[in-house]
């Protein structure tokens, strides 16, 4: 059987405006690895318990995620300028934003989130090839 080329074969154009509305809302994970925390816990000048104790939950044996405040944004976005706070550090999970599975599934899934992310889809965005954006879709958080 033939494979074919998934329908952004020919790249898509993201730029992040860093406006942090894929870091809240809705309640959910902010999946992070020790690595991770230990970096982020580096970048605020924390120990990795501290860190952990201030901004880290416990999920299950093995798998923690960032706090989030009761409206469901992530602890690390600052609420005034709605920009995270640990930008350079912040995890695999936002960092790979939006080329996640389930936003590459279709055009239309892609077209839709584009509606809410400023960044996706602009004409002043960076082309990401396909390599890059199987790359980034490939990586595990």
């Amino acid at each position: 059987m033939e494979k074919r080329d998934p329908w952004y074969a020919d790249g898509l154009k993201f730029a992040c405006r860093q406006c942090g509305g894929c870091c809240g809302g809705a309640p959910g994970f902010v999946w992070v690895t020790n690595e991770e925390i230990k970096a982020m816990a580096k970048e605020m000048g924390l120990t990795v318990a501290a860190f952990e104790a201030a901004f880290v939950r416990l999920i299950r044996p093995g798998k923690k995620s960032l706090n989030e405040r009761e409206d469901g944004d992530c602890v690390l976005l600052n609420e005034q300028t709605r920009r995270c706070v640990l930008y350079e550090s912040r995890p695999t999970q936002c960092r790979t934003w939006p080329f996640w599975d389930q936003n590459l599934t279709s055009e239309k899934r892609w077209k839709n989130v584009a509606k809410s992310c400023p960044g996706c889809d602009r004409p002043d965005g960076r082309l990401y090839s396909l390599e890059e954006i199987e790359k980034q879709k490939n990586e595990r958080f």
